[in-house]
């Protein structure tokens, strides 16, 4: 009576081991295919394809809008952020746009600006800068143009009109310490292009087209 207990109990860990077997292989097999993908992607995007360097940054920009906001992140900072939109795709480089509102807050029974929509538009185009030089999976872009728009109001009636324009560089972000810079100096070390009134109150600028001739590199770790 033995001899079939111990067969039958053989014949059960064959079974489970079979299993494991199939399941190593078929995760193996996604893992081979995901990563061929990956170079696949990689490869194009470090040759200049516009329309692949198109698909991976939309890709990413539109899990930026539906992500929840990470801890620590300003709030209106993140709504900024989840305002972009991609204008513009090169073969080295991208020209996308976003938003920035003065923010308001209740102070002795009234609501008042406790930030004017030029410093919300540093905050968001330091934080746009980042992410599109370092958050895009697969590629490497060489260049990111970031034009910020607010709510601007005139004889011909409210508008979105751009207040800040950054053309962001691999170059010069490579030199950047991110976690210590104020947006103002990272903009500055960008030369983002603005104008001011008298009071200190960001102006519309005239924004033109961008048109970018490096190559795009796909991203290596160092």
């Amino acid at each position: 009576m033995l001899l079939p207990v111990l067969a039958a109990s053989d014949w059960g860990l064959a079974v489970a081991i079979f299993v494991l077997l199939l399941v190593f292989v078929a995760v193996s097999w996604f893992i081979i295919q995901a990563t061929r993908a990956q170079l696949h992607w990689r490869t194009r995007a470090e040759a200049g394809d516009v329309e692949v360097i198109r698909m991976l940054v939309e890709d990413e920009v539109n899990r930026w809008k539906t992500m929840k906001m990470p801890k620590g992140y300003d709030p209106g900072t993140w709504r900024g952020v989840q305002s972009v939109e991609l204008l513009e795709v090169t073969p080295g480089g991208v020209r996308v746009s976003a938003t920035a509102e003065s923010r308001y807050a209740m102070m002795e029974g009234e609501r008042r600006e406790i930030s004017g929509s030029f410093r919300e538009a540093l905050k968001v185009t330091a934080k746009l800068a980042d992410m599109l030089m370092y958050d895009v999976p697969n590629v490497r872009l060489q260049e990111a143009r970031i034009d910020v728009y607010t709510t601007w109001r005139d004889e011909q009636g409210p508008g979105q009109r751009c207040i800040l324009s950054t053309t962001c560089t691999r170059e010069v972000s490579a030199t950047l310490d991110w976690d210590e810079l104020e947006p103002e100096e990272i903009v500055r070390a960008f030369s983002g292009r603005y104008r001011l009134d008298d009071r200190g109150e960001a102006m519309p600028i005239e924004v033109e087209a961008v048109r970018t001739s490096v190559p795009a590199v796909f991203y290596k770790d160092d």
